[in-house]
């Protein structure tokens, strides 16, 4: 093989990768190359420098976004969907005797879930529908001796005054009769007074037949008669004093009757009170019925709201007693956000704002929102053991604050797929 002198070493063209890479790149207008266009036109000095431009106009951009972002956003990842949980509980104590849904079973507010025996609630009920009947029986019957006694005791008054006021002319009367019967015994003792006195002085008289015999015979006569009409107006003297005595008597009783009849208005006013006390009877008795009814009624255990049944744990055969929980009920239409916000970011957000909301569960599904409600203090205050700072290792922690976001558009949430305890991240509008 010969060899090749140095001549024509140096002058054979020497053939390289970056020969063979170029000849591959595409022609420009002219039939040049494009990057030996641009090494015409660009240093590589020129070509750091625009690479430096356009890295700094991305950063500067970069931070514009950032501050844009910061400034006029609130955002959280430490938020879920929040709801209350209803705690479906008997009202009534018995026994089971259907129970017509399952775990995770959507059910519609109204809808009946348990069935309790109804007969023992229905026992009491028309219990109570008799005492009611019996309580307004003896309140009509109360009712109706309040005008009886009324006129009862009017008639009575009347009457007995009656008696007082014929009692009392009575007594007058029997009063008369006896200062007539005293002034006939004054009478009949002067009478009887002087035949005695002209009996004794006939009496010599005729023993010496001064007088005759038959004058003296009168005299006897007359003596004995005054003594006869003495006696009689003594006999009409007593008999006087009775009756005056017997009116008295009669005056007593009219007036302890009148005293008596007296007592009517409150006889009266008694009867109203037994009347008044009937009628609470029928307002109680009523009212123990209305119990009875929503007795009744609770042997149904219904639906409050629309949701999903967890933790059922009602069973056919079960006995349960009044307030025991038998399942959970999760809504669906009544949900929020509770997003819990650094203290830091509250400075600008108020009640009102707008706020965009993303799903984790659904792809960022977004939903529209608005801040109700900003909390009234910190989630560890409110927490079950508060924190205690009184010690001297204190460290500042940036505390976070519940804030409440209720949907604006329900529309957007009409298939319920937001379960209360999904995770979503709430960006706040804080300025315009």
């Amino acid at each position: 093989m010969a060899e090749l002198r140095p001549e024509e070493t140096q002058q054979q063209p020497e053939t390289t990768r970056t020969d063979l890479d170029e000849t591959k790149k595409p022609l420009g207008r002219n039939g040049e190359h494009a990057d030996e266009t641009e090494l015409r036109h660009a240093t590589p000095p020129e070509r750091k420098r625009f690479i430096i431009i356009g890295a700094v106009v991305l950063v500067v951009i970069a931070v514009a976004l950032f501050w844009w972002h910061s400034t006029y956003y609130e955002d959280t990842d430490d938020a879920q969907v929040d709801g209350n949980l209803v705690q479906i509980s008997a009202r009534v104590k018995g026994y089971i005797v259907k129970v017509n849904v399952e775990d995770n079973q959507q059910v519609q507010k109204g809808q009946v879930l348990v069935d309790i025996d109804p007969r023992d609630a229905q026992a009491a009920l028309d219990q109570g529908e008799a005492n009611l009947a019996t309580a307004k029986a003896n309140y009509e019957a109360a009712l109706a001796n309040v005008p009886i006694t009324t006129i009862s005791t009017g008639a009575m008054l009347s009457s007995t005054s009656a008696d007082v006021r014929g009692a009392l002319a009575t007594i007058a009367q029997s009063e008369k009769q006896l200062d007539a019967a005293q002034a006939q015994v004054l009478a009949a003792e002067a009478n009887n007074t002087k035949a005695q006195l002209d009996l004794e002085r006939y009496t010599p008289l005729v023993k010496r037949d001064v007088v005759s015999k038959q004058q003296f015979d009168a005299v006897v006569a007359t003596a004995a008669s005054m003594k006869a009409q003495l006696a009689e107006a003594q006999a009409n003297l007593l008999g006087a004093q009775d009756q005056v005595r017997v009116a008295n008597d009669k005056l007593a009783t009219a007036r302890a009757n009148y005293n008596s009849a007296g007592t009517g208005p409150k006889q009266v006013a008694a009867q109203r009170a037994k009347a008044d006390a009937a009628a609470a009877q029928v307002q109680q008795a009523e009212a123990s019925l209305e119990t009875d009814r929503l007795n009744l009624s609770y042997t149904k255990i219904i639906a409050p709201d629309t949701g999903i049944v967890n933790k059922k744990t009602a069973q056919v055969g079960q006995n349960v007693s009044s307030g025991q929980t038998l399942m959970t009920l999760v809504p669906l239409r009544n949900v929020w956000i509770t997003a819990n916000f650094k203290e830091t970011q509250l400075d600008h957000m108020r009640v009102g704002q707008l706020v965009t909301v993303k799903v984790d569960a659904y792809g960022g599904r977004t939903y529209h929102a608005k801040v109700t409600q900003i909390g009234g203090a910190t989630g560890s205050m409110l927490s079950l053991f508060p924190p205690e700072n009184a010690t001297g290792n204190y460290v500042k922690v940036v505390q976070r604050i519940p804030v409440r976001l209720d949907f604006t558009n329900l529309k957007e949430n009409s298939d319920h797929l937001l379960r209360p305890g999904m995770s979503v991240t709430p960006t706040v509008r804080v300025k315009d």
